[in-house]
């Protein structure tokens, strides 16, 4: 009989443990999906509409959000190129988020151009302020092989993908800042974005559903 009871006691905990899972469970789905609600594809906006960019005597830094709300609206095959890019170095940006100690970090691309011969940069001194808050990069990883020379020739690049601690709002304004410049242009982009949003939403939703 004791036996009887501490099965059916067993088969009773998994059942709750197995009840609250399934509660649990939509949560989580709602929090992993809750950025990536806008439909792949629809997109028309090319990278120079939502990048930030100034210069130094030396440098173009241009900056580009990496955040699924923001590329989704991007044109198809630049969509389709940022989010290759950021599948092959999934690894490494998981790495570098691990050895931050940050679970979700937020990601931004960062170019560096020379303007001039021997052109001087450094990674580090790239901040962002958003909601009053100034957030330095928790870890960079390097795309262009010249990266950890820190300096360029006239016309050269060097691209990273920054980690920075969640935080971030993309759907406010916020400024980029290097060695004493600041940027707030995306202010100016937030419309650009609102809009094509909204059209984004009106193509997908004339689609034949499957």
């Amino acid at each position: 009989m004791m036996e009887g009871w501490q099965v059916r006691r067993c088969a009773w905990t998994r059942a709750a443990m197995l009840g609250a899972a399934l509660l649990y469970l939509p949560t989580l789905q709602r929090s992993a999906s809750a950025q990536d609600s806008l439909p792949v594809g629809y997109g028309t906006l090319k990278r120079d509409d939502i990048v930030v960019r100034f210069a130094t005597d030396q440098l173009e830094i241009q900056v580009l959000p990496l955040a699924e709300q923001v590329i989704r609206l991007l044109a198809p095959d630049t969509y389709r190129s940022l989010a290759q890019l950021l599948k092959t170095k999934g690894r490494a940006v998981a790495d570098a988020a691990q050895r931050a100690g940050v679970d979700r970090p937020t990601l931004v691309m960062v170019t560096f151009f020379g303007l001039l011969p021997q052109a001087r940069f450094s990674p580090e001194d790239v901040n962002v302020t958003s909601r009053g808050r100034l957030f330095r990069p928790v870890g960079i990883v390097p795309l262009s092989p010249r990266w950890s020379s820190y300096q360029l020739d006239a016309h050269e690049q060097a691209v990273a993908i920054y980690l920075f601690e969640e935080g971030i709002s993309f759907h406010e304004g916020m400024t980029v800042s290097y060695q004493g410049l600041s940027n707030d242009s995306w202010t100016g982009v937030l419309p650009t974005l609102d809009r094509e949003r909204a059209r984004v939403m009106a193509r997908a939703s004339l689609q034949p559903r499957p």
